[in-house]
């Protein structure tokens, strides 16, 4: 299936790993011109070497902050300067922060919110004159099922997920007129570092199937899902075969949130 994302320019943040990465594969591999941001260069040239294997097509790597707004601004003005413009912006960047309310302090509320709703507000600003001056774009907040149904213990991020989902609802209002799409992607249990981590401390004793497929991870689906399958959601969000979606959060859990 052509998406139509040929020649379109591509803004990821958090773009070396997981999600991010593999979004940054397939956008790729649908022929748009990719740049990839991260707040760490290694992982980022290792990523973008990857990227160029599996699509031949060289991404753009930049090393930057988007917590600050010089950080942000100066990550997607690199990258409008270097494609000439700015089409689809995956707000991805992110960290996963749970802890009870109580045991959150004032400097981890901070650094949650700057970088996962600050840091989408911040790119967003720097990237929609570029989607004005081109007639339209596609922009995507990546958050979490925990944002629409916070369980015990999942401070600060519920929080900063929760905020994301009403400022996608909110640009998508306001950016309509300008042709500017605004979605976000609601994530649950997605294989990662982090779950792999676990995996290799609760149960080294399993192979990944068997720690996957675990039935108290309570996934209808029967297993966690792979990052690859949440940048297919992604990608359709952003192409021409969603153009007249916007405003609209997707839940890619496996069935597991009691939400729609």
């Amino acid at each position: 299936m052509d998406l139509g994302l040929k020649g379109k320019k591509a803004i990821v943040t958090g773009g070396s790993k997981g999600i991010g990465l593999a979004t940054a594969i397939l956008l790729a591999s649908e022929g748009a011109e990719v740049a990839i941001v991260a707040r760490t260069l290694e992982p980022l040239n290792a990523a973008a070497q990857r990227i160029q294997e599996e699509t031949g097509k060289e991404p753009l790597v930049i090393e930057a902050d988007i917590s600050s707004e010089e950080g942000a601004r100066r990550a997607v003005e690199t990258a409008g300067a270097h494609f000439g413009g700015v089409d689809i912006l995956i707000n991805n960047a992110g960290t996963s922060a749970a802890k009870p309310f109580e045991e959150v302090d004032a400097e981890s509320w901070d650094a949650d919110l700057d970088l996962k709703l600050l840091g989408a507000v911040h790119c967003a600003r720097a990237a929609i004159p570029y989607m004005r001056g081109a007639g339209g774009g596609a922009i995507v907040n990546v958050t979490a099922v925990k944002g629409k149904a916070p369980s015990a213990s999942s401070l600060p991020t519920s929080v900063s997920r929760a905020a994301g989902l009403a400022l996608t609802k909110a640009m998508s209002k306001d950016l309509g007129g300008a042709g500017i799409r605004v979605n976000a992607v609601c994530i649950g249990l997605i294989r990662s570092d982090q779950i792999e981590r676990k995996w290799k401390q609760s149960a080294p004793e399993k192979s990944w199937e068997e720690f996957s497929a675990d039935p108290q991870h309570g996934i209808p689906l029967g297993r966690i899902g792979e990052a690859e399958e949440a940048a297919k959601v992604i990608a359709f969000l952003v192409s021409d075969s969603a153009s007249y979606v916007t405003g609209t959060s997707v839940n890619i859990d496996g069935g597991s949130s009691a939400v729609l």
